[in-house]
């Protein structure tokens, strides 16, 4: 019985100074949660790319546009074709976006919010649609 009140003593002096350096690491002050939205068939990608065109044409945008609100923002939009429409919405600072595009008829927006977000989308072929969302802390 006395082993057992050792181990258990011995475990819990262990924990205790474990948890103690834990707790005198500083956290890690920044990061960020992405997700992309890219449809895997034709029809699907023709109904995304309908809806990024319908969102355009209620902003007002046309083929390329960049919206930045904040300070230390980047961002550019490349396009090699007909018909492609792009866009980047960065609200919060320091974030980094490029959205290339190549080919006809493609549709892609960035969306970015808080800070530090870094997206970078190269879109090949016709046809193609899809978005990704960012949130940097």
């Amino acid at each position: 019985m006395s082993r057992n009140v050792f181990k258990i003593i011995t475990v819990t002096l262990l924990a205790g100074s474990l948890a103690q350096a834990a707790l005198s690491v500083p956290a890690f002050a920044g990061g960020r949660i992405s997700f992309n939205l890219a449809p895997d068939n034709a029809e699907d990608a023709g109904l995304f790319s309908t809806g990024l065109r319908v969102y355009s044409l209620y902003r007002g945008l046309k083929d390329a546009d960049i919206q930045q609100v904040g300070r230390g923002n980047a961002a550019g939009i490349a396009q090699a074709g007909r018909g492609n429409l792009g866009f980047i919405r960065q609200r919060g600072h320091g974030h980094s976006a490029t959205l290339r595009q190549n080919g006809n008829n493609n549709a892609y927006g960035i969306f970015q919010y808080g800070r530090n977000a870094e997206t970078d989308v190269v879109q090949d072929g016709d046809n193609g649609s899809g978005a990704t969302f960012s949130y940097g802390w």
